[in-house]
């Protein structure tokens, strides 16, 4: 007796069995763990510097130490934490010579991409509309310092995006990552988002009104006052 064919000639039981280590997983517990101390890191319930000691977190947590000990792997690697030799994990205490170099770094990505405004495309334009719309809209519905932080940010990727180079996009997202956890702390010391947004808007109104120039020192102007500002925020 033949075996059943399936439409593109292989047989049934070779298309059930042919890729036996494919799967879609739910949501590890390790990824909620992880989200659940990120959240507590960017919400100011972990401060910085703060060391992340296995056994009580798991105990807090109510899962195993290996959980706790690959979750705080997740937030290693996404710069949020650091592990050190006999010291274990803390959470990332931001020193004010990188603070000054990611905003430095910043201001050439981000400078080379406004002055691009008027040679970009509609779309590298529109995204720029849209990034900002979309952190207006979570600043006034009073979003979580966590959202409101990775909007603020992804705003000022979009114009890393207005040069139309992946390369610099992706340097870009590198640097924020760096800048992430330092700008949670201000918004929460300062709590200043609808400050914050209301800037956005005025950059944006700038390069809508074909003032290039104007867009540029203030984008510049901008970043300068942040990097004071979470040096000073921070005591650093």
């Amino acid at each position: 007796m033949m075996s059943p064919m399936t439409t593109s000639g292989s047989t049934a039981a070779e298309t059930t069995a042919g890729y036996p280590t494919l799967r879609v997983e739910h949501v590890s517990t390790v990824e909620r763990a992880a989200e659940e101390l990120r959240r507590a890191i960017f919400e100011g319930e972990i401060e910085s510097g703060t060391p992340l000691r296995e056994v009580a977190l798991a105990d807090s947590l109510g899962v195993s130490r290996p959980t706790i000990r690959e979750a705080l792997g997740v937030l290693v690697a996404e710069g949020l934490a650091v592990r050190e030799p006999h010291r274990g994990v803390h959470v990332v205490r931001p020193e004010r010579a990188l603070v000054h170099d990611v905003c430095a770094a910043r201001w050439v990505l981000e400078g080379a991409g406004v002055a691009r405004w008027r040679e970009a495309t509609e779309e590298q334009r529109q995204h720029v509309r849209t990034s900002l719309r979309t952190y207006t809209d979570a600043v006034r519905a009073e979003g979580t310092y966590q959202e409101l932080n990775s909007l603020h940010l992804a705003f000022h990727v979009s114009l890393v995006g207005l040069a139309g180079s992946p390369r610099l996009v992706a340097m870009a997202e590198n640097l924020v990552l760096e800048l992430k956890l330092a700008l949670a702390q201000v918004e929460r010391i300062a709590r200043n988002a609808h400050d914050q947004a209301d800037t956005h808007v005025a950059l944006v109104q700038l390069l809508e009104d074909g003032d290039v120039d104007a867009a540029t020192a203030f984008l510049k102007t901008h970043l300068e006052d942040a990097e004071a500002e979470i040096v000073d925020a921070l005591g650093l």
